[in-house]
């Protein structure tokens, strides 16, 4: 019995779908697919000058332009989103009737145009027009319409219910930090476990606290992309004075960009939840929510954003390699000669402890395996004496000579450090890192 239900049901669909396919064939005007639809406004993009939504939620927006720029009405101050706009007033000019489905309806209560699910209406040159937007039709591919006075109704593409049913908040500028991306020359973020401060120096970020050292660049601007492109997710309080209910009277993180002598500061508060924050630019009173992943990413320590290669010279320009192991020290050089053929070229020497010739693609192994050591961790200092008697010492000079980078290597039982010349405290790095430098140095040998 039950398959036979299920089949009844099925069947009724397909009349149904069957009658409305009938219905819209029957009313579809003569010449096929190929002739050129009708447009359903005869009018440009930028001659328009104001436009009012009434949402299928029952909010109406206004926006009007003035001179170049456009304004909410019901949100004064507020920037509106530049492409929401553009996609309404583009969406307006280029409207494609698809077909007429009914010149003189008697009934408008099947369309759902008796009261239109959303309405747009808008100005060209002091001119009212309109569009009223029903149910979508059974195969969901198009969307019933009136068009101004017109008594037809006609159908639009689906895809446009998108564009066109917006609400006040939809159609609202909704980034959070209001900064100059290319002008951002410092990064703070306090949080309750650890304050840190990176700078931007010829193109380089820096960590500057609580330590002075190298960034991982791709961290650092991974935060500062997320943080100039945040969106707000929902507006919690349009004027906010009691800011303790929302936890930010003691922010759970607080980040400030730095852009000339201007500054943006963001508080990030309590969950708010559905995966959200609150959070509030601390130059004005409106608390809105922002997704939670951003505070996760606030919470990191310095370690997770200075750089893990402990050599930042490669192959391609290192110039000197110079190796101390077990009291004994072993160098190379890059030194330029000719080919066979009287062509340029640079080829690696050995120079200390005695000069001689050496396999090409050993040294480079050497190099790879030592630019390829990288960071797990970071650690104020290594066990006493483990650095300061290290099981190896490695110096690469790069750039034709002008920079050089010294790194020590030593082990405490299970763990293996690393300490980079100049920079404070100590790696941890995993123990192949070290074995690969020291098993590459010995087939140099």
């Amino acid at each position: 019995m039950r398959g036979l239900r299920s089949f009844g049901g099925l069947v009724v669909i397909l009349i149904a779908l069957g009658g409305y396919l009938y219905f819209v064939e029957s009313k579809k005007p003569a010449g096929g697919d190929a002739e050129k639809k009708e447009k359903a406004f005869t009018v440009e993009a930028d001659k328009i000058e104001e436009f009012t939504i009434k949402s299928e939620s029952g909010e109406r927006t206004t926006l009007r332009k003035s001179g170049s720029d456009w304004q909410i009405a019901q949100a004064p101050g507020v920037k509106p989103d530049s492409g929401e706009v553009s996609g309404i007033t583009s969406n307006l000019s280029s409207l494609e009737i698809q077909r007429v489905i009914d010149e003189n309806p008697s009934d408008l209560t099947e369309y759902n145009l008796t009261q239109p699910r959303v309405e747009v209406g808008f100005k060209v040159a002091g001119k009212d027009h309109k569009l009223l937007i029903g149910r979508k039709t059974p195969p969901g591919s198009d969307l019933y319409a009136r068009v101004d006075d017109q008594k037809r109704v006609v159908l639009i593409p689906s895809f446009v219910d998108t564009t066109f049913n917006k609400t006040t908040f939809d159609l609202r500028d909704k980034a959070v930090l209001t900064v100059n991306r290319d002008e951002i020359g410092w990064l703070g973020v306090t949080t309750p476990a650890s304050t840190m401060r990176f700078e931007k120096s010829s193109g380089e970020w820096k960590l500057t606290q609580p330590v002075a050292a190298r960034s991982d660049f791709s961290a650092v601007e991974a935060l500062v992309s997320r943080l100039t492109s945040l969106q707000m997710k929902s507006i919690a309080a349009p004027q906010a004075t009691d800011f303790a209910q929302y936890g930010l009277d003691k922010p759970a993180a607080t980040v400030t960009l730095g852009s000339g002598s201007s500054q943006a500061t963001l508080a990030i508060g309590k969950s708010s939840g559905e995966g959200a924050v609150f959070a509030r630019d601390l130059s004005k009173p409106v608390v809105v929510t922002v997704e939670s992943a951003l505070a996760d990413e606030l919470k990191k320590g310095p370690g997770e954003y200075r750089q893990k290669d402990l050599f930042d010279a490669r192959a391609f320009n290192s110039t000197r390699l110079e190796l101390v192991r077990n009291g004994a020290t072993t160098a190379f050089e890059k030194v330029k000669s000719k080919d066979k053929g009287g062509k340029d070229q640079e080829t690696w020497k050995q120079v200390a402890p005695a000069a001689k010739e050496v396999d090409q693609t050993k040294v480079e192994n050497l190099i790879a395996a030592a630019t390829q050591a990288r960071a797990s961790s970071f650690v104020d200092a290594a066990p006493k004496g483990v650095l300061d008697k290290p099981e190896l010492t490695m110096t690469i000079k790069s750039n034709e000579g002008k920079r050089e980078e010294k790194v020590t290597f030593g082990r405490s039982g299970s763990d293996t450090f690393a300490s980079r010349a100049s920079e404070p405290g100590a790696a941890k790095i995993e123990a192949s890192g070290l074995d690969g430098i020291i098993k590459a140095l010995e087939e140099i040998k």
